[in-house]
């Protein structure tokens, strides 16, 4: 039997809104496997699905830069969140986000890439070395475009181009640049604030839908709702899943009468012809790294030679 921890009910707690004694038995009940636990409260209607992803992990910037057709995102990482509020550190994260949108979003091929006399790869030791943090090229993402624009926005912007959060969104069209680039930043914001999944419902991972619709059907079973009823209930629960996480089903932030698609359709007149999202990314700072918490007393006992 799985033992359960304090922490572990803290961290169901923080991610399902839930009760402390409801996460605790949710938790015994399923073994201790987080997931399934988060499951075991939907069904029970005990949790209040609460959106967060849980607190960022991991300090530093997200870089986001585009130029025409092409757009990058990229993360570097470091030790404590003063860094990033250090010049040569931003510096290195834009730098890095231009020689990603030359050599491409390899992170080998980018650390490799010469800026001067010195590859990136030097250039992070260097920082490293004189700011006196460890720091980490993450990842990178590009999206590019035939005809259009790719058009980005950074949130809480420690400097221009890097911040907490960088989004690119990629748009096909002929129309005309300007009006579609600001059309472009509105929905990179729209990213920002609603998190989608996917494009559409095709774009998500089967595995993702399985779950939602396995989630719907044991919670109506529980209420001894009849299997036909609870098929017609089931799809019903899965287009209201789609308008919370595929962009284009999305109410639009900016007018949330209108969902995404309809938004876009309308700024066609003004751009003057038809215009198709092909891609977004979305990165946030730290997301899926786990972060170790430190005892901070016991650090500074340890250091001095106390027990």
């Amino acid at each position: 039997m799985a033992t359960i921890t304090a922490a572990m009910v803290k961290d169901l707690r923080e991610s399902t809104g839930a009760g402390m004694m409801d996460c605790k038995a949710a938790l015994t009940e399923t073994g201790g496997d987080m997931q399934a636990a988060q499951d075991w409260l939907r069904k029970k209607g005990l949790s209040k699905a609460a959106k967060k992803a849980g607190r960022v992990a991991a300090e530093g910037l997200i870089g986001a830069l585009t130029s025409g057709t092409k757009g990058v995102v990229v993360e570097v990482n470091s030790e404590t969140d003063f860094v990033a509020r250090n010049d040569q550190f931003q510096g290195l994260v834009k730098m890095i986000a231009q020689v990603a949108i030359q050599v491409g979003t390899d992170i080998d091929k980018i650390k490799a890439a010469k800026i001067g006399e010195v590859n990136v790869e030097a250039a992070i030791a260097d920082a490293i070395a004189t700011i006196g943090e460890n720091m980490t090229l993450r990842r990178a993402a590009s999206l590019e475009v035939g005809k259009g624009v790719v058009s980005s926005y950074v949130h809480n912007a420690a400097t221009e181009g890097a911040g907490k959060m960088g989004v690119i969104v990629a748009l096909e069209s002929s129309g005309k640049a300007d009006e579609l680039s600001q059309l472009g930043r509105q929905l990179a914001m729209h990213v920002a604030a609603a998190n989608p999944l996917a494009l559409d419902p095709a774009g998500l991972d089967p595995s993702l839908v399985r779950r939602e619709k396995d989630v719907l059907a044991d919670k109506y079973r529980q209420q001894g709702k009849p299997e036909n009823v609870i098929e017609k209930i089931v799809e019903s629960g899965l287009k209201t899943y789609y308008k919370e996480v595929c962009l284009l089903e999305q109410a639009f932030i900016h007018d949330t009468g209108k969902s995404v698609a309809q938004a876009v359709k309308e700024a066609e007149g003004k751009i003057g012809g038809p215009v198709k999202i092909t891609g977004f990314v979305r990165y946030a700072l730290g997301e899926g790294i786990e972060k170790q918490e430190s005892d901070f007393a016991a650090e500074v006992a340890a250091a001095s030679g106390k027990k």
